[in-house]
């Protein structure tokens, strides 16, 4: 199994009210390889739990553990160095770096963690996503879809053991969407890759094995 979560809650202190709650009480089990879908609507918590996943906020209570460690117990450090060993994390923003090509965008994550192949790797990871070409290109020259390619290629580059997917075709239009979609689930599947995809579009739910569904905080 590579991911377990168990009994996981997460809030928010509010003024005046208290503390408001995000997720509550949930239990999820994902094995390797695996693609699973969370889905839901606007405000259920699934941006919440994708960034407590990726290890980019805390739970309150509860268990997450990635791969057997307890998330929640690594210190700052060795949660970052543990993200960047095993964790690839696609947004619905892109967030390349301006100033970096394309090649370079790719290859940051490796760069960071001073990986002599960084530069071969990249080139591998973009050939991968089909914008091999493009390797010298800075953001403002490229697409909206080649600009997700890239990120994909930026967040598969480390060779993770899980990919976290955030509505990855959400600022593009249908048919760039859908090639990327594409793409996605193509590499997904050549690498045998766990994925967990969060979105509210249904039909990209369905191509995952397996689809669970939050709402107001909770799995139905």
């Amino acid at each position: 199994m590579i991911l377990e979560i168990k009994g996981l809650d997460k809030s928010f202190p509010q003024a005046g009210h208290g503390r408001v709650e995000v997720l509550k009480n949930l239990n999820l089990e994902v094995h390797e390889g695996e693609k699973v879908a969370v889905v839901g609507q606007s405000g259920s918590g699934k941006s919440t739990l994708l960034s407590l996943l990726a290890g980019l906020d805390r739970q309150s209570s509860g268990s997450l553990r990635l791969r057997g460690q307890e998330i929640s117990a690594m210190s700052e450090k060795k949660l970052t160095q543990f993200r960047a060993e095993n964790i690839g994390i696609i947004f619905q923003q892109f967030y390349l770096m301006p100033h970096l090509t394309a090649l370079e965008n790719v290859s940051l994550p490796l760069e960071m963690f001073g990986h002599k192949d960084s530069q071969e790797r990249a080139q591998e990871a973009l050939q991968q996503v089909g914008l091999a070409e493009r390797e010298t290109h800075f953001p403002h020259q490229l697409s909206g879809g080649e600009s997700q390619r890239v990120a994909i290629a930026r967040a598969i580059v480390i060779r993770p053991a899980i990919l976290l997917a955030d509505e990855p075709t959400g600022n593009l239009d249908n048919a760039t969407g859908v090639q990327v979609a594409n793409l996605l689930f193509d590499l997904v599947q050549t690498t045998g890759m766990t994925l967990l995809l969060v979105t509210h579009n249904t039909e990209l739910a369905q191509r995952c094995s397996r689809q669970m569904t939050l709402h107001s905080g909770t799995f139905q």
